[in-house]
């Protein structure tokens, strides 16, 4: 298995662990754990920590679909490189940073961390022309 599909893998663990982060900072709220057991045919207020939490993973998923396809592209062509690794490095940490950065509202240093997260990204994606 190369390199960067390693680093996807652990991309996937990352998303799992964001799939869990919303519901637990939303279990400090009255009424989250009976709300979430039933049907949710209403809207729940989950607060601000959740709703930052949900935008981080909805986030996570818009870039982690571009991300497997150049990674199992880079496979299957054999074309893991050294700029391909960095580039997958990148992303990776990018992406980890990128949670608590949101989740409490920093803003600036947010946005360059998702333009870091896409760099990666965008390395892969020329180590597999290259």
């Amino acid at each position: 298995m190369t390199y960067e599909l390693w680093i996807l893998v652990w991309a996937a663990v990352l998303g799992l662990i964001q799939v869990g982060l919303p519901p637990i900072a939303a279990m400090s709220r009255t009424g989250y754990a009976r709300w979430n057991a039933g049907p949710r045919d209403k809207e729940f207020d989950i607060g601000p920590l959740a709703g930052r939490l949900n935008r981080a993973f909805a986030n996570f998923k818009e870039t982690f679909v571009v991300f497997v396809v150049i990674v199992v592209a880079l496979a299957f062509a054999g074309k893991s490189s050294e700029l391909s690794r960095w580039g997958a490095d990148i992303y990776l940490a990018a992406r980890i940073f990128y949670i608590p950065l949101y989740a409490f509202g920093v803003v600036g240093v947010r946005s360059l961390v998702w333009i870091a997260s896409l760099t990666g990204i965008l390395m892969c994606l020329f180590g597999l022309f290259i």
